[in-house]
């Protein structure tokens, strides 16, 4: 039976920890492995010793039994053990004497199960001792705790961690920005900080291997996938990434300007994902990295190409087109990069003009017809039409003519009916009067349905001229019936003035004026009825 010592130093650093010997005995007919303990700790970078003793029969099978290899392994090649001191991850870091075990520089990914095994002279005199050591290596890890939070400063409690519980009562050393900060022994340090800071711990004995630091994120980057271009209807990653410990939380936001600017959050984590992006989707976004040292963001424009809508058209005057004006068309599209824009008319090759505005100055029948508007930029085109037909300028000159004219000629009927109303008032108040009462009576009662018209002559006339036009041979039935006749008679009264001779008054000599002519027109019904 043979024996060690069941201790595990740290060697090299003069770290030293002792723990308590747990007896693991396995064995059949007196075979067995013994370990100092199966469950190990140890900070990473430093040395670890196993030691375990083991025993065996001193006689097997009526033969002495004597030892002739001894290992250690933690995993297995063809159903065989792999020996560490050939395993070229240990390359170097390895030392193997009888039942102990030396690794150094230790590495978190010598965390493992390990296991020792002896082999003797016999055949089948062969032991493993299992279950084996477990040893964890940890790292250092500086937990965060914010207390308060200021506008320019940040105060946090600090704990210096493993992921194991390490051995005995290890002595810290603390680091801000690099620099050892004095006095600081204990696993935890409260601080302020601001965003620039950085701090890290490690064991005293193990500076070289202290834990990674932590530290606000730092500015973030921001990167598009695919690059160049973004289409319309493609799909596109925005991704956030920022250097931070802890590591960051990302939140995406939208930049809205209407109303009012404002940043409206999308969505949570380092990737915003558009699986058919669209032009609405144009605009400033912006990534915030925080974590409990502080907070910082990026901005990124999104500017998404897609080609030329449905075109707008129209034309102004948007009212009937007068042969001879000047005529506008107008072409609008939304598009990005902007459309450029061409004029054509139906029916024809060749463009009639560039350019958003399409301009006819003297319009002309030969104008009429369809024009379309092509909306064109290098992701597409679209184009609308627009139908133009001429009015002729006539018919619309008259009717405005027409128009004008009506209330003039209303206003001219109107001063003539008055005009002659009181042109005839005036007239009947420069009838000649006579000079007796009888033939007053005679002459009120004929006036009532005669009508008479003054006509005067600027040539000298010396005798008044009567004139008497009546049919022949009814002159003598006319004047027996003349006072019957008289209602149904019109007369017409001539007056002549003359210069040399005064005019008489009516009733001198014969009774009547001598300087008017008289003349008596009978209804055509009455010479009808007479003859």
């Amino acid at each position: 039976m043979r024996g060690a010592a069941m201790s595990l130093t740290a060697a090299e650093s003069g770290f030293v920890v002792f723990l308590l010997s747990v007896s693991v005995i396995q064995g059949q007919y007196d075979w067995g492995v013994t370990y100092t303990s199966t469950q190990i700790c140890a900070v990473k970078g430093s040395t670890v010793e196993i030691h375990c003793s083991y025993r065996y029969p001193f006689r097997w099978k009526d033969s002495v039994t004597t030892v002739e290899r001894t290992l250690w392994f933690t995993k297995m090649n063809n159903h065989e053990p792999e020996d560490l001191t050939t395993d070229s991850e240990f390359s170097g870091r390895v030392y193997n004497k009888d039942c102990s075990l030396r690794i150094s520089d230790l590495r978190e990914r010598d965390s493992a199960e390990y296991k020792f095994r002896f082999i003797t002279n016999h055949l089948t005199g062969k032991y493993t001792g299992s279950p084996g050591v477990t040893l964890s290596v940890t790292g250092l890890q500086v937990q965060v705790r914010r207390l308060e939070v200021y506008e320019f400063y940040n105060w946090a409690e600090l704990k210096c961690q493993s992921s194991c519980p390490l051995p005995g009562h290890p002595s810290y050393v603390w680091y801000k920005n690099g620099q050892n900060i004095q006095g600081q022994t204990s696993d935890s340090y409260s601080a302020s900080f601001d965003p620039a800071d950085s701090f890290s711990c490690a064991v005293r004995g193990h500076e070289d291997f202290p834990s990674p630091s932590v530290y606000a994120p730092k500015l973030p980057s921001v990167t598009v996938s695919p690059s160049g271009d973004l289409m319309e209807g493609s799909s596109v990653n925005v991704t956030c990434n920022s250097d931070a410990n802890p590591a960051a939380k990302y939140t995406w936001y939208k930049e809205n300007l209407v109303p009012n600017p404002v940043l409206e959050r999308l969505s949570e984590g380092s990737q915003l994902v558009f699986s058919s992006i669209q032009s609405s989707d144009s605009g400033q976004y912006y990534c915030t990295a925080e974590n409990m040292l502080g907070r910082t963001s990026a901005n990124i424009s999104i500017n998404v190409k897609y080609a030329p809508k449905l075109p707008s058209v129209s034309v102004s005057p948007s009212a009937e087109i007068v042969e001879g004006s000047s005529v506008n068309l107008t072409c609008s599209s939304d598009a990005n990069p902007a459309a450029n824009y061409t004029w054509y008319k139906e029916n024809e090759d060749s463009p009639k003009a560039s350019g958003q505005i399409f301009t006819i100055t003297d319009f002309r029948a030969e104008h009429s017809g369809n024009y379309y508007c092509e909306a064109q930029n290098r992701r597409g085109r679209q184009n609308s039409t627009l139908h133009l037909t001429v009015v002729a300028v006539f018919p619309e000159t008259w009717k405005s003519v027409i128009i004008g004219t009506i209330p003039a000629v209303f206003l001219v009927v109107v001063w003539l009916s008055v005009f002659l109303l009181i042109r005839k008032k005036r007239t009947s108040k420069q009838l000649p009067k006579p000079g007796d009462g009888s033939d007053n009576r005679e002459q009120s009662e004929e006036r009532d349905e005669l009508h008479y018209a003054s006509i005067h002559f600027s040539k000298n006339q010396t005798d008044p001229v009567y004139s008497n036009i009546r049919p022949a041979g009814l002159r003598k039935h006319e004047e027996q019936d003349e006072e019957e006749d008289d209602d149904k008679v019109e007369y017409a009264a001539v007056k002549f003035n003359s210069a040399s001779t005064p005019p008489r008054t009516r009733g001198q000599e014969t009774g009547e004026d001598p300087a008017a002519c008289y003349s008596t027109v009978n209804k055509t019904a009455e010479l009808n009825r007479e003859l």
